[in-house]
């Protein structure tokens, strides 16, 4: 049975959209090792973190402020619309389904080789069908059996990471594992110094680091679907950031700490080499548990974002209207049946090309990378949209109780420090393809809202 109205169910709570914000932010990467950041620029990635978590805490409380007065679904791409253009919408709406499309591929492939450790012989593209199968009958039976489905996803990332920060701490002031002599930390400055990159490596490295935390936004898309919105989204933001940035900082801090890092290639996970350290035999196949489920914790977001996001360009008439039809349980149905097939398509696609094109790989590798730029434009929009916002809106902020401090210089900071990044992102030889890409995607989908709004 359908629902009349278009009025998505509120039903997430204050726990599970922390648990969603963590999950969307902490992936696969975090647990394989970082090594791509610390190559370019050693013990300094600590600083790198650090800095891209400002810029993270500015957007966050940006994204917060507009929020507490107009908490709805989509919510970013309808900022932009409103304080910006409607095109700055429509490509944060695109940008967004794009994104997450990409990452809900690559993680469900992601999924079939972590899946080998235990049956080798199991085809990839089996166990990924059945695990989209399974996220899409969850996120088509309700938002609070997603909720809860990515919350104990999430838990399980969590606690490892907490495992691991414990662990190493251990290791490094009393010894554990290493015969009670303890590595202090020496290692942060040993093997060429704490910046062995210099400027030039510490801003590569700021690039991929400020890329690491996309997907925080997501308890923005949220907001339209949680109880008590202006509480629960205040509660959630405020504490998401603090332990973002705790179990990302705290993460590398420990893997600098404990192994040189011009020795980090040769040492795999982390994680595994941390756990097996201390005398935990299971270490890779715990592991590789967690890599699991953080994979499908990854697509599991990205099916709820980008479903939402063609809900609201369905409000929008710019897709069809079918696209914001209800299910009984409030769900957009076929948002998300769309989006759970453009990822098994993807899957498919990843083993078919193969048999055809030789270099099928590399196309691979590209579109996945082109998810960075169309991943930045949420936080720019936010940005912007917010310091509209602030002009417009001067009489609902007076009693505001979660303005973003020091506006507007941490506002402008934030969007320099984005565009420094996305700059040096295309002088970095390793960057500047997925940036042209992304660009391309973007220029696209400008040329279609022109043509299909020209007569408006």
């Amino acid at each position: 049975m359908k629902r009349n109205n278009k009025e998505l169910n509120r039903a997430l709570s204050s726990r599970q959209m922390q648990m969603i914000a963590l999950g969307g932010t902490i992936g696969v990467g975090l647990f394989m090792g970082s090594s791509a950041t610390i190559k370019w620029t050693g013990p300094s990635v600590l600083l790198a973190y650090g800095l891209a978590g400002l810029v993270l805490y500015i957007v966050m409380r940006a994204l917060g402020e507009m929020l507490y007065v107009d908490p709805s679904t989509g919510s970013f791409a309808n900022y932009a619309s409103e304080y910006i253009h409607p095109l700055a919408g429509y490509l944060t709406a695109w940008s967004n389904v794009f994104q997450y499309l990409v990452v809900g591929i690559s993680e469900v492939i992601a999924v079939g080789q972590y899946l080998n450790y235990w049956w080798p012989n199991l085809p990839d593209w089996i166990s990924g069908t059945i695990v989209i199968v399974t996220l899409c009958i969850a996120n088509l039976v309700s938002v609070k059996a997603y909720g809860e489905l990515e919350f104990w996803f999430a838990l399980i990332k969590v606690l490892t990471i907490i495992f691991m920060l414990i662990l190493g701490a251990l290791v490094i002031l009393l010894g554990l594992g290493n015969n009670w002599h303890p590595l202090g930390f020496s290692n942060l400055w040993s093997h060429g110094g704490f910046f062995t990159g210099g400027f030039k490596g510490f801003i590569f490295a700021l690039s991929i680091v400020i890329a690491s935390y996309q997907g925080v936004e997501v308890i923005g898309i949220t907001a339209g679907e949680a109880k008590n919105p202006q509480v629960t989204v205040i509660k959630s933001i405020k504490s998401i950031v603090a332990r973002i940035l705790l179990f990302y900082i705290g993460s590398i801090f420990i893997i600098v700490t404990i192994y040189p890092w011009n020795q980090l290639a040769n040492v795999g996970s982390p994680f595994v080499e941390t756990f097996s350290r201390v005398g935990i035999s299971a270490a890779a196949a715990i592991i590789n548990f967690v890599l699991v489920t953080a994979a499908m914790s990854g697509c599991n977001s990205g099916i709820f974002s980008s479903s939402r996001m063609l809900y609201t360009l369905g409000l929008k008439k710019e897709i069809n209207d079918k696209f914001t039809r209800l299910s009984s349980k409030g769900v957009p149905v076929l948002p998300v049946l769309t989006i759970s097939t453009g990822i098994l398509l993807g899957l498919l696609l990843n083993e078919i090309l193969p048999y055809f094109v030789k270099s099928s790989s590399n196309i691979f590798v590209l579109v996945y990378s082109s998810s960075v730029l169309p991943g930045m434009v949420p936080w720019f929009v936010i940005l912007f949209s917010q310091l509209k916002f602030r002009k417009i809106k001067k009489n609902e902020l007076t009693d505001h109780p979660f303005k973003l401090p020091l506006y507007p210089f941490s506002s402008y900071f934030a969007i320099l420090a984005l565009s420094l990044t996305l700059l040096f992102m295309f002088f970095n030889p390793e960057t500047r393809v997925s940036v042209i890409v992304g660009a391309i995607f973007l220029i696209i989908m400008s040329l279609i809202f022109w043509r299909t709004h020209r007569n408006n």
